[in-house]
């Protein structure tokens, strides 16, 4: 069968969540396609949510940001690994050239790793990026001065320049490299049961405000839960692996227990009052898309950050809540704030999987 393969970011979870939306839609659309996945993301994201027919070839395809946790990174580190790997970009897109050969690739995407437009480009084949910003953006704000890596932006935006397009997604930056670009909505998971069945599935209070702490799989460092200020008032539900025992107020799940529900972690985003996290694409179009309140802390140095903060009040109910207060479980303020907050100005649309889709059905 010809093919459709998709290199996606290992970066996190927010890429290969939302390109799983994708796959499933274009699934749907043209089951003809074979749908291969080039990642380094967890092979266990990509088995519990894809609902169509794919191969998964594990590997990585860029190397992101270094993190500490959640709310800390290595800039310099990251800038190293970065440069490491694409000073042999273009051995590595030979063999991967050979890849979509093997695979009688058609159409590749790219989310957002400079890898998938650079052996598309030796391959012969169409290529579009889909994200809402690039990496050379990222890392054009770190110091490389001194630097091997003073070269890395200019590798990069040349393996994009190769790219036909970017359909660029909201609350974007970079893309300085296309020479066409195209903006498509939101893409976003949407939850498929509703709040009193996801709720009585997860063993959770039914009348209860609840908050979801949504911090990845770095999940969060030095966090006092015992020195919880708000669980009088909310109850809080955690699903890092070293939550602990259930206890007054709060809520272990593990996150493997929302997947043997038949739920996904969408479900209880919607199931939840409000979402406590930093701020991500992924984790803001969810909550977008299932009308969930969201507190924010800062995260580090990372360019996003002040697009996605200056942004998403326009769609959704928000507030900042720094990291000291975060740590220290003061809590109570901020979750008051958000949920005393009127509806957001906007309400734009969060179909961008189908819309996408189509675009891909169109071109292959």
């Amino acid at each position: 069968m010809p093919s459709v393969v998709f290199y996606i970011s290992g970066h996190g979870f927010g890429h290969a969540s939302r390109q799983i939306e994708i796959v499933n839609a274009l699934g749907v659309a043209r089951p003809d396609l074979q749908i291969v996945l080039r990642t380094s993301a967890p092979a266990w994201l990509f088995e519990r949510t894809v609902r169509v027919p794919f191969s998964l070839i594990a590997g990585a395809t860029d190397t992101g940001v270094v993190q500490i946790d959640s709310l800390r990174l290595d800039e310099a580190a990251t800038v190293d690994a970065a440069w490491n790997f694409h000073a042999t970009l273009r051995d590595r897109a030979k063999r991967e050239a050979v890849l979509l050969r093997e695979h009688d690739a058609r159409f590749v995407i790219a989310d957002a790793p400079p890898l998938g437009c650079a052996a598309a480009s030796l391959a012969g084949l169409p290529c579009v990026v889909i994200a809402n910003f690039t990496w050379d953006w990222i890392y054009g704000a770190y110091d490389a001065s001194g630097r091997e890596a003073s070269n890395l932006v200019p590798v990069i935006r040349e393996a994009y320049s190769t790219a036909d397009a970017a359909w660029r997604l909201p609350m974007h930056g970079g893309f300085a490299s296309f020479r066409s670009i195209v903006d498509v909505p939101f893409v976003a998971r949407h939850a498929r049961h509703s709040r009193p069945e996801v709720r009585e599935r997860l063993g959770l209070p039914a009348d209860r405000p609840l908050v979801l702490s949504s911090f990845g799989g770095y999940g969060v460092r030095d966090l006092d839960l015992s020195a919880l200020d708000c669980l009088r008032s909310y109850g809080v539900v955690l699903t890092e692996a070293d939550a602990g025992p259930p206890r007054d107020g709060i809520y272990p799940i593990r996150e493997a227990a929302i997947y043997d529900s038949a739920l996904r972690y969408e479900d209880l985003v919607a199931a939840v009052d409000i979402v406590i996290t930093k701020p991500g694409y992924g984790i803001i179009a969810e909550c977008l898309a299932n009308r969930t309140a969201l507190v924010y802390t800062s995260r580090g140095h990372f360019r996003e950050y002040d697009v996605l903060v200056a942004e998403m009040p326009r769609f959704l109910r928000c507030a900042f809540l720094d990291q000291d207060a975060l740590l220290a479980g003061r809590w109570l303020k901020a979750l008051d704030r958000v949920m005393a907050s009127p509806d957001p100005p906007e309400q734009p649309a969060t179909n961008g999987a189908e819309v996408i889709a189509a675009m891909i059905a169109g071109r292959v």
